[in-house]
């Protein structure tokens, strides 16, 4: 094995000394596999997935592109071109320079790959033809996978214990593999050996986020519905039966409710709704639904956690475990547990929901691709970013509130349709403004270098206001984002009326559809008692016509 190891520092060891210092480590200290691995080692990590039905695999990528695989590898599920175990990292030469977009695993275990271009590759446990190649034989080297996709980027992959399904940039899934449950989604239920586009009621939908179960598979379309399908025998697909479903259903009960993403268990389903709620339905018999019993549930069940938004859902189809982080950064779990069931959301000391599975989950294995992102490559926006505020190369002073903001007239000039016209011939270097506040000014102004906004959403309300005024379109829907967050039954009358105000239609809706849902509490806020006259009655006949007040 000796000669092998100069295999991870490439043909010099300068350029990864080099990249080094702009990278922040991966922590996987977490993962009793990686100890296997030297500190040398572990500083070049920057994507890592550990896998296998005891969590004895691990494939990850360093700073190079290059991945390397490490465990027992069952089925030839490391790709290495044999079954022999390996003690040492090995390098998957197959895959050298190739850039992982994302990648999921099954139960043989197979193991199904998006690169950063949007090809595939498969490898792995094939008895049920879950590799997508056409044969069911155990794939000991990784394959691109191109029948059916080979014009597609694929841009999200899952896969079940012996199922995949990818999901491609133009919104469309495709599946392969068991489907003795109907999870390939065909309607029959002979296994699928090679990619089939998934249609029945996802023909003319645009999917945007795809999971599976153990034997089931999930949907999200960018209108916030879920179409499910596959076995729910446990009530894992939240049609509120026991029947197994050959071909997409929607979820029902979820009816007016806007979901953002899901994640599946072992046999129980998470949802994260854009209010930042959860619900759960499916098996739980170790509490992993947090409804505070073991009673399953065929239809979505509201999982209280805490008052703050929940920004991330957490579930694996090997395990029976949950996890969430709010908004605050607090990360919770539920369901099994290291042997114990836990039956309501536990806060633990963690700050990410991937720790969780790494010391709790049986096995201990990854929900998703762990991955670190260099700190300060100085790519062309890094760049940009940087010289924000900068009064050393700065051309141009904003005096607002007393305060200076520093920026470049010609950055300025590019970037809004407002500045290009009002600097056109402009000598002055120092320009007053008195228009806005200075937290929302230099949020705008820093929006032009960066593309994001950093700022709390009571703020982001005057950043809108201002949005409207310059016509500046992207940043009004960030804005709307990140109000969005923010929303409250004591605010959420204020909330709609700056929609109204700045004619931010789908934050109007949005407010709309919270008032609502929380109509009782809303309508005894101050807010609402001291709501604008025409405002009051535009909700008041809109509410009735969506027959909030048939009770």
């Amino acid at each position: 094995m000796e000669e092998e190891r100069p295999l991870f520092y490439g043909e010099s060891s300068k350029p990864v000394q080099a990249t080094l210092s702009s990278l922040k480590m991966l922590d996987v200290g977490k993962w009793p596999i990686f100890s296997l691995c030297s500190e040398e080692e572990l500083q070049l990590i920057r994507q890592a997935c550990v896998f296998g039905n005891a969590g004895n695999e691990v494939l990850y990528s360093t700073v190079n592109d290059e991945i390397f695989v490490l465990g027992t590898n069952c089925s030839g599920c490391l790709g290495l071109g044999d079954a022999q175990s390996t003690i040492e990292p090995r390098r998957l030469d197959s895959l050298s320079g190739k850039k992982i977009a994302c990648l999921s695993y099954g139960s043989g275990p197979h193991v199904v790959l998006a690169t950063t271009e949007g090809e595939v590759f498969t490898w792995g446990h094939n008895a049920y033809s879950q590799l997508g190649n056409g044969t069911t034989n155990h794939g000991l080297v990784p394959c691109q996978i191109s029948t059916n996709l080979s014009n597609k980027q694929v841009i999200e992959v899952a896969c079940g214990s012996y199922h995949s399904l990818v999901l491609t940039s133009d919104g469309e899934v495709f599946a392969w593999g068991y489907n003795n449950s109907g999870q390939v989604g065909s309607g029959p239920t002979a296994n699928q050996p090679i990619p089939r586009r998934v249609t029945g009621c996802l023909q003319n939908k645009v999917v945007v986020n795809i999971a599976c179960g153990q034997m089931c598979s999930m949907a999200v379309v960018d209108t916030g519905e879920v179409y499910v399908w596959g076995y729910n025998g446990n009530g894992q697909l939240g049609l509120g039966s026991g029947g197994n479903q050959p071909t997409p259903c929607r979820v029902a009960a979820l009816q007016g409710i806007r979901v953002q993403r899901v994640a599946c268990g072992y046999a129980h389903t998470l949802v994260l709704t854009d209010e930042g709620q959860v619900y759960a339905w499916g098996a739980n018999s170790y509490g992993q639904l947090g409804t505070g019993n073991k009673s399953n549930q065929s239809y979505p069940t509201p999982v209280v956690v805490e008052k703050d938004r929940i920004i991330e859902i957490a579930a694996c189809h090997s395990t029976h475990t949950s996890a969430a982080k709010t908004q605050g950064g607090h990360v919770y779990m539920w369901g099994q547990c290291r042997g114990q069931s836990v039956i309501l959301p536990h806060l633990t000391h963690f700050s990410c929901t991937d720790d969780v599975f790494a010391c709790f989950a049986t096995p201990a294995v990854s929900w998703r691709l762990l991955s670190v992102e260099p700190d300060d490559h100085l790519t062309v926006a890094e760049s940009l970013k940087r010289e924000f505020d900068n009064p050393d190369t700065a051309d141009l002073k904003f005096l607002v509130d007393g305060k200076y903001i520093y920026a470049h007239k010609v950055l300025l000039k590019i970037r809004c349709e407002h500045f290009r016209s009002s600097l056109e011939d402009c000598e002055d270097d120092i320009i007053e403004m008195s228009e806005f506040s200075y937290p929302v000014y230099r949020a705008f102004l820093e929006y032009l270098y960066t593309d994001s906004i950093s700022l709390s959403p009571e703020e982001a309300v005057g950043l809108l206001d201002l949005a409207t005024f310059y016509r500046e379109n992207r940043l009004k829907k960030l804005c709307q984002q990140t109000i969005k967050q923010g929303i409250c039954e004591e605010n959420a009358i204020a909330l709609l009326s700056a929609a109204v105000k700045y004619d931010a239609q789908d934050l109007e809706d949005f407010c709309f559809r919270f008032c609502i849902n929380h109509l009782t509490v809303v309508t005894q806020t101050s807010g609402f008692a001291e709501m604008d006259h025409d405002l009051l009655k535009n909700f008041i006949s809109k509410a009735s016509r969506v027959g909030a007040f048939k009770n």
